[in-house]
């Protein structure tokens, strides 16, 4: 979207820079990155990322002064799931923002905004190998809020960490070394000392936890949790404590808010950058134009469920009583802004964002780009396509 910097890259790239960034990121991981990443990474004008900052800011603020809201969103956590000890706020916070055509200009329109941390170890690593093997402007930078690498670090091992010892914190996971963020869990133990663990491994006695830790069982102290309760059901995962036990133990991102902070959020907001957007089952009149909405469900993850665009038919297909676990959101029509050899293509920005107890509000720290040219952004709606898929975002 710098015109300049966007010239020049395209320029100057060559299929052997890209092979030599895969070769690097993969060598700097240690393993083979299981997702695709694109041949660009993005160049964004800072107003337009500082834009998407203050909005995912203003719409957490929105939520969390909204009495009504709160109530409802307490109803929304399933009984099963409902953790002891919940935290005043998110500790991570992710809002995906598209970018479209709007008043002659650029603008951002939410996609969507989880209370679940994302690839914060992983991220800093893809955008330096980016830097390495093009040979970009050292002058650009890809963490926001004027964080340097060092205050990144800093801020990230506060809110995983806490103060306590890295043998003591998990980051808790189901099959942690066959998920594709495996890249992720590698970058967080190596740099913090934060072991992946499976849920399925976890020793519970009394009320305390504990993992085996090179032979050792080891005390859990603090919990970085990265399960997602999808995942866990399809997996039909027997784990070894119920989520409402009141545990010893912290949570780096307390596992409540991955319902509060949701899907079920974005009818709740008044904001210019979010679409209309209403639950299903309130709907009373099916829209004559369904191919401009996107169809969700509450509770899905990375993308599992959605339909864009869908038909009079797929819609009427939803038992009634099933409805208000689904949102019927206006489509986001996203502007394709970055100029490739295979023509132009769309991108969309998550906003990652920490909160710490001690902060009046959130820090967006890092960003996440992901690239296509197909309905959604995800891998599966953009195969044998080039130059769609993860990228990192700069900016001057």
């Amino acid at each position: 979207m710098i015109t300049e910097l966007r010239e020049d890259f395209n320029r100057r790239w060559t299929p052997e820079k890209y092979q030599q960034f895969q070769t690097s990121l993969d060598a700097a991981i240690g393993q083979h990155v299981a997702f695709r990443h694109s041949e660009t990474p993005c160049f964004f004008p800072r107003d337009l990322l500082q834009e998407m900052s203050r909005a995912g800011r203003d719409l957490v603020g929105q939520l969390l002064n909204n009495k009504l809201y709160l109530e409802a969103s307490d109803r929304e956590i399933p009984a099963q799931y409902r953790v002891p000890n919940e935290a005043r706020e998110p500790m991570f916070i992710q809002a995906d923002f598209g970018i479209v055509h709007e008043n002659g200009g650029y603008a951002p329109k939410l996609v969507e905004i989880q209370g679940f941390p994302s690839l914060y170890g992983y991220q800093t690593e893809m955008a330096r190998q980016y830097m390495r093997a093009y040979d970009l402007n050292p002058n650009l930078r890809h963490l926001l809020s004027d964080l340097d690498l060092d205050a990144y670090h800093k801020l990230l091992g506060e809110a995983i960490l806490n103060g306590h010892s890295p043998e003591n914190v998990v980051l808790l996971e189901i099959d942690p070394e066959n998920q594709k963020t495996v890249c992720d869990f590698i970058c967080t133990e190596r740099i913090y000392g934060v072991r992946a663990v499976c849920i399925t491994k976890v020793i519970k006695r009394g009320n305390k936890l504990f993992y085996n830790r090179d032979g050792v069982e080891t005390p859990i102290h603090r919990i970085y949790n990265r399960a997602i309760f999808d995942e866990l059901e399809r997996k039909k995962a027997v784990i070894p404590f119920n989520w409402t036990d009141d545990l010893q133990v912290e949570w780096a991102g307390h596992p409540n808010w991955f319902f509060r902070l949701s899907k079920f959020s974005i009818p709740w907001f008044k904001h210019p950058t979010v679409p209309e957007s209403h639950f299903f089952h309130e709907v009373t009149d099916l829209p004559g134009n369904p191919e401009n909405y996107v169809l969700k469900p509450l509770y899905s993850f990375a993308g599992l469920g959605v339909i864009v665009g869908p038909t009079l038919e797929e819609l009427e297909a939803i038992p009634v009583r099933e409805r208000r676990n689904y949102i019927l959101q206006e489509r986001v029509r996203f502007a394709p802004t970055v100029i490739t050899p295979h023509g132009p293509t769309m991108a969309e920005v998550r906003m990652m964002y920490i909160w710490l107890p001690s902060m009046q509000v959130p820090v967006a720290a890092n960003m996440i780009v992901r690239m296509g040219r197909g309905k959604q952004m995800g891998v599966d709606h953009n195969k044998n396509l080039e130059w769609v898929g993860a990228s990192a975002g700069f900016y001057l």
